[in-house]
């Protein structure tokens, strides 16, 4: 089972990448090529490791890191992809820890360029090339959210609008069937309140809740 964005349930904001982005160094001769993006899922980091590595197949390494998680023990994992250990993959998890960032995955490209650098050479070389492209596509601060759907006839249409309201919910889509089938965006921290609200409606039907 992948431990997905239920691990940063915790109702506290974070800080992650405002964006995907691409920046590369050279060193002695090696380009080293950093990629990032943000991520919610070790599944969604795999899969973007994945691209890149397809994308970068003519690369002599293609190292990562990636941390997903905002509680106590945020999932973290590094892999130096054929680079003498801890050399590559350490140094750019790092990256992220110094920078105090979370549901991001970075992939390090290496071209190398004839020249061997050593294994302090080779920290540096990573650490630096992730710390420039996080630093180079800044930070954003996310609240936690969850979905929530539900069905209600149509005469509570207003009513439970009103109420989600109150709890910072973001409509996401609207169906006018048979009754009203809704889903919303709502802050984690606000999840014990609201469902508490939402028992008290005794025609709403909750659907589906997803951590």
């Amino acid at each position: 089972m992948d431990r997905r964005s239920q691990l940063i349930m915790t109702g506290e904001s974070y800080l992650t990448v405002a964006n995907s982005a691409a920046a590369e160094i050279t060193i002695e001769r090696s380009r080293f090529i950093g990629h990032c993006r943000e991520v919610a899922s070790e599944a969604t980091a795999k899969s973007f490791i994945a691209q890149i590595r397809a994308e970068q197949s003519l690369a002599t390494h293609n190292c990562y890191a990636y941390r997903i998680g905002n509680g106590e023990s945020p999932v973290e994992y590094f892999n130096d992809h054929g680079e003498p250990n801890g050399t590559a993959g350490k140094p750019i998890l790092g990256a992220i820890q110094r920078l105090n960032l979370t549901n991001v995955v970075v992939v390090v490209t290496r071209y190398f360029g004839g020249k061997k650098l050593g294994v302090r050479g080779l920290i540096e070389a990573y650490g630096g090339a992730a710390t420039q492209v996080l630093e180079q596509v800044g930070s954003i601060r996310r609240v936690p959210k969850f979905t929530i759907v539900l069905r209600y006839p149509y005469h509570d249409h207003q009513n439970v609008l009103y109420r989600l309201k109150q709890f910072e919910a973001e409509v996401i889509a609207n169906q006018f069937n048979e009754g009203v089938r809704s889903e919303f965006l709502v802050p984690v921290n606000n999840y014990e309140a609201l469902m508490a609200v939402l028992q008290a409606l005794p025609e709403l039907k909750i659907l589906s809740k997803n951590l």
